[in-house]
């Protein structure tokens, strides 16, 4: 079974550039708390790599 990762918004993405706000809205996110679940891949680890400041993960 793969893992899958649980993705929080904790910060907001306002004032923050527009690759950053791509990225967040790209991972399915759109306010802030708001969680989602996705499989473990390098291509999302990389994503959520670029905007670590703005989300919580934890593996589920």
């Amino acid at each position: 079974m793969a893992k899958k990762l649980e993705i929080t918004l904790t910060r907001s993405v306002i004032g923050r550039s527009e690759a950053q706000k791509a990225t967040v809205k790209t991972l399915g996110l759109n306010k802030i708390r708001q969680t989602v679940v996705r499989e473990d891949t390098p291509a999302l680890r990389g994503m959520v790599e670029k905007v670590s400041h703005l989300v919580a993960v934890k593996e589920v």
